[in-house]
């Protein structure tokens, strides 16, 4: 039998006396795609750290062994070392430095006193060429999209000799071009010996690229399959350790009258020739959810961003809520007009890293625990927030637990249940599933259906299509900052919103 490239056995990895990880054994051949799947929390992302040298050999037990050789790492340069090399989801690049300096950074070609610049600048160039990014290793990363600049750290990976190259979550932030881009070079790499450890929510992907999945639940492993011998509800069913009776569990609600009327909508970034928001009027229904559909750079999220008073550059809007004229400057008078809004990146806009779970769901009604000489009612904050985990299904070990820690479905659900503490009338979700696993969708669907059948009108911006078509009542889809298209879920297709989010022309 032919000696695996990688060798994990009988990992156990334990936070607190908490075991992450319980005995997971995997292994993996050279030029072999292995999906890791598993909901969020269920000790994917522990894994790899193990794998990488975050967590350094004697931090767990159980052995690796890569290429026959023991693994015993003390951190992610020994690793590097030996070929395997990780891409976070959160891309470990410098901004203000050039394609080619981040590239060489720590391993730079030339002596202290005199660097090489002209090998480094020839060698990108062949990296570049490699994963099919036609720029100048001049450019700097802040210029490049977020689908180049993965294509960046997949070429500096293969600038370190890559032999094991693990991607987390590639793709939670890419078009649908970039993707198909992304997963080529994967197979590329395939092509040229190179294995990939790949995980991903998305597990159409997964059965495309993958030669094995394997799934993780609650730290233990279930099982190792052939990618060939499973169907997506195969994959589910592994995950959450139940049948989902659907993946979009639409309910029966009543839809009132209109209770938010937007007429022309304008925004645009100081010095741009072309406005990111052209005139958009629209309508929300009470106990409605409108779906908001579109490329990205489409001028969804901009368009959100006018309604709730946060949009960066000029922006106009005339607003009626309940028939009423309503003026929106600021998330403060958004928030006191019953218009909440869960924005698109929860890394930079949503949660405060280093502050308690708990904290971050009361950040937006501090005031209403707070006294006229400003002692703060901890009860009664207490009480909301168990109250919030509780109902939102927040995994937590306790409330003061720093959010960080959380994994993204669950930092996701305690953001939601703080503008929940609001109160609203409107609830605007961007983006609200992305990058976290179907356990965590499907528990975000549920809950936004037992929202509308209590009177909240949702607006939900979304780049799943399923999601889209699944969850809306009515969808609107925008193309180059206009609206293009209005549809009924009822019949709606992939392919209808597809064409209206494409072409200069309406199609409703």
């Amino acid at each position: 039998m032919k000696q695996p490239l990688l060798d994990m056995r009988n990992i156990v990895k334990s936070f607190s006396g908490v075991r992450a990880l319980n005995g997971v054994s995997i292994t993996l051949g050279d030029g072999e795609v292995l999906s890791l799947c598993g909901e969020n929390g269920s000790g994917k992302s522990t894994l790899m750290k193990v794998l990488s040298g975050v967590w350094p050999y004697g931090s767990y037990d159980g052995e690796i062994y890569f290429q026959g050789q023991q693994v015993k790492a003390s951190g992610i340069r020994d690793t590097e070392t030996l070929g395997i090399v990780i891409i976070h989801q959160e891309l470990a690049l410098v901004k203000e430095l050039s394609v080619m300096e981040n590239i060489f950074l720590g391993n730079e070609l030339g002596s202290f006193a005199s660097l090489n610049d002209a090998m480094m600048h020839s060698r990108t160039r062949e990296l570049l060429a490699q994963v099919k990014l036609n720029i100048s290793p001049d450019t700097l990363v802040r210029e490049l999209g977020v689908g180049q600049q993965q294509l960046v750290e997949i070429a500096k990976a293969l600038n370190k000799n890559v032999k094991l190259l693990i991607l987390d979550e590639p793709t939670s932030s890419l078009t649908n071009n970039e993707i198909d881009i992304l997963l080529g070079i994967v197979n590329g790499l395939k092509e040229q010996g190179i294995a990939c450890v790949y995980i991903s929510h998305k597990l159409d992907e997964v059965l495309a690229l993958s030669d094995w999945v394997a799934v993780i639940r609650d730290g233990n492993h279930i099982a190792t399959k052939a990618a060939a011998t499973l169907t997506q509800n195969d994959i589910i069913s592994m995950m959450v350790g139940r049948q989902l009776d659907e993946l979009f569990p639409r309910e029966s609600h009543q839809i009132g009258e209109v209770i938010l009327q937007v007429n022309h909508a304008h925004a645009i970034q100081a010095g741009a020739s072309r406005p990111q928001v052209d005139d958009v009027s629209f309508s929300l229904c009470k106990g409605e959810i409108l779906g908001i559909a579109g490329l990205i750079g489409s001028g969804r999220t901009e368009l959100m961003q006018c309604i709730y008073g946060c949009y960066a550059g000029q922006y106009r809007a005339t607003l009626e809520l309940a028939g009423k004229p309503l003026q929106i400057r600021s998330q403060r008078a958004a928030l006191k007009a019953g218009i909440a809004m869960v924005p698109e990146d929860r890394k930079r806009h949503g949660i405060v890293p280093i502050m308690g779970v708990g904290r971050n769901i009361t950040l937006s009604i501090l005031d209403r625990y707070t006294s006229l000489w400003g002692a703060i009612d901890e009860d009664k904050e207490s009480h909301d927030v168990h109250d919030s985990i509780a109902r939102l299904k927040v995994k937590t070990a306790t409330s003061e637990l720093a959010i960080k820690n959380l994994s993204g479905g669950n930092q996701q659900k305690a953001i939601i249940a703080r503008f929940l503490l609001t109160n609203p009338k409107i609830l605007i979700l961007d983006e609200p599933t992305r990058g976290i696993d179907v356990g965590a969708k499907y528990e975000i669907y549920k809950l936004m259906f037992a929202l509308v059948k209590e009177g909240v009108s949702i607006i939900m911006v979304s780049s799943e299509l399923p999601e889209v078509i699944g969850i809306s009542d009515r969808v609107l889809v925008m193309h180059e900052g206009q609206l293009k298209g209005e549809f009924g879920y009822q019949g709606l297709t992939q392919e209808k919103i597809m064409n209206c989010a494409i072409n200069d022309t309406a199609l409703a």
